[in-house]
């Protein structure tokens, strides 16, 4: 029996996707208690971001060499090996006494983090058919959706309750424990089912296979879409959403994560509405430019809206900039159904480090432009701040407009 004709693969789907659960919740958290670390560990706002941009630079940094290992060699090796490096990163991160063990341990989480998701599209890819993988990637957008969700209002009440460490610690143990849990699914019981492996095509070199990536339109437009709507999201709500609240609108720690939930159940109603929307469509590019152009605006109009907005027009725009994230599902819908199964996993990849480049930069930027400014002046940098997740999401339509629609 094939593996696509498997009922197995549901529960292929379910250990998955509880694990890229647990590994989400992570990614972002230390956005969270990004002033408690500030005031602990005596660092900038620089030192802050630089820790989020070694992470997702060690994510970014390692999709393409990912998507190949895994075209090579098979996916489930390094989602087990990353799951288990991001629970180890989490427990390190939860014992660090200064701010070189801070970025070290995060550094770790990236590298765990940077072997989840491509290697997630990859298994996917071999235990579930074409024509279910829009759908597919609607239940991976709610999943996503969700782990941020919970490092929000429920980990900062959490961490009001015990501190910032011990949540790190449990979560990482859980994760290290998962590990364990996706050897036995993936290849033990696999292995005992004897389910065949679907056909594949004779792979190319190494050489070309880069090659082809690097040279196609198609490629460069995912990477771009990502950059601009995936990263853009997640580096403001991994490093300086909760500040925002805060220092903005004078919010307690657990209402400047309540603000951030808002985006967060946009991405939930979005993940689907846009899943949905597009398999009734005969035009992915059609949903993808009008979500895209709903973000822009968004952004455009929170920065327009200047250093004392009113709170209301800002819980109705981050929900509009998370119910627009729901379409980055769609950029590896295109991929799916661009390339061939031997190309899904590198190509993902180059998608996925456009997603985390930005994810990278924007932190970073946005430390620096906010050093520009006296401490009691927070509200004021962080507005101008406001102008570098504009201009990433501009470079998102761009992606969107370099879709050759008739390869899809």
């Amino acid at each position: 029996m094939g593996k696509q004709d498997s009922r197995y693969r549901w529960i292929v789907l379910v250990v998955t996707l509880l694990v890229y659960f647990l590994i989400i919740s992570q990614r972002t958290a230390p956005g969270v208690i990004t002033d408690q670390l500030m005031i602990e560990f005596q660092v900038s706002a620089t030192i802050i971001g630089l820790m989020s941009s070694f992470q997702f630079f060690a994510y970014a940094g390692l999709q393409i060499p990912i998507g190949l290992l895994s075209d090579r060699y098979g996916p489930n090796l390094f989602l087990i090996i990353g799951t288990l490096l991001t629970g180890l990163g989490s427990i390190m991160y939860s014992f660090a006494d200064n701010s070189f063990l801070l970025i070290f341990s995060r550094l770790i989480v990236g590298t765990g983090d940077a072997m989840i998701f491509v290697n997630l599209i990859s298994i996917l890819s071999q235990w579930f058919r074409t024509k279910e993988f829009v759908k597919l990637m609607g239940f991976v957008s709610l999943v996503a959706s969700l782990g941020l969700l919970t490092a929000t209002l429920p980990l900062s009440t959490w961490i009001e309750f015990s501190g910032w460490r011990t949540p790190f610690l449990i979560i990482g143990t859980i994760i290290v424990l998962s590990a364990i849990l996706l050897y036995f699914v993936l290849v033990k019981k696999t292995q005992q089912l004897l389910l065949d492996e679907i056909h594949k095509e004779k792979r190319g070199s190494v050489k070309d296979v880069v090659k082809k990536t690097f040279s196609t339109r198609q490629a460069w437009a995912t990477f771009f879409c990502h950059f601009g709507i995936f990263g853009t999201y997640i580096g403001f709500i991994g490093s300086w959403g909760v500040p925002y609240g805060i220092h903005v609108f004078d919010l307690s720690l657990s209402n400047a994560s309540q603000l951030m939930m808002v985006g967060l159940f946009g991405a939930i109603i979005g993940g689907f509405l846009i899943s949905w929307i597009t398999r009734r469509q005969d035009s992915i590019k059609k949903v993808y430019r009008f979500f895209h152009l709903l973000v822009f605006l968004s952004w455009l109009m929170i920065f327009l809206s200047g250093t004392k907005p009113p709170i209301i027009v800002i819980i109705f725009l981050f929900f509009l900039i998370g119910l627009g994230n729901g379409v980055s599902a769609l950029t590896f819908a295109v991929v799916r159904k661009t390339f061939s199964q031997n190309e899904v996993g590198v190509v993902s990849g180059f998608a996925n480090t456009g997603g985390f480049l930005s994810a990278v930069l924007l932190p970073m930027l946005f430390g620096k432009v906010i050093d520009f400014f006296p401490t009691d002046e927070m509200h004021i940098a962080l507005h101008h701040s406001l102008i570098i997740p504009l201009t990433f999401s501009f470079v998102g339509l761009v992606g969107v407009l370099m879709i050759r629609e008739e390869t899809i």
